[in-house]
């Protein structure tokens, strides 16, 4: 875990996320507490990432995301070598929608 990120205020934040119910609840969360380019940026990461999971070339991400090559660099460094939260969530996601 990034050391910055271990504090009770980090730890009020992601506790605050765990208790929204759903999509819209969540649109009403982050619209607040965001600005729209900073969720337009986390979506385009999350996307970006799942793309490469998808084995898209990054030409190919590029084109569709708008993700510059270093962007969608720093995510296949985060797939490779980060703490495994994109496959926690894919996962996830993955079992919601088959279930």
């Amino acid at each position: 875990m990034i050391k910055e990120l271990q504090s009770e205020s980090v730890d009020y934040l992601f506790q605050s996320i765990l208790t929204l119910k759903d999509v819209g609840e969540c649109h009403t969360f982050f619209e607040d507490i965001c600005t729209v380019n900073e969720i337009l940026s986390l979506a385009q990461r999350l996307e970006v990432a799942k793309m490469l999971v998808d084995k898209k070339t990054y030409i190919d991400i590029a084109e569709k995301t708008g993700a510059s090559t270093a962007t969608i660099s720093r995510v296949n460094r985060s797939l490779a070598y980060g703490n495994g939260g994109y496959d926690i969530v894919f996962g996830r996601v993955n079992k919601e929608k088959n279930d």
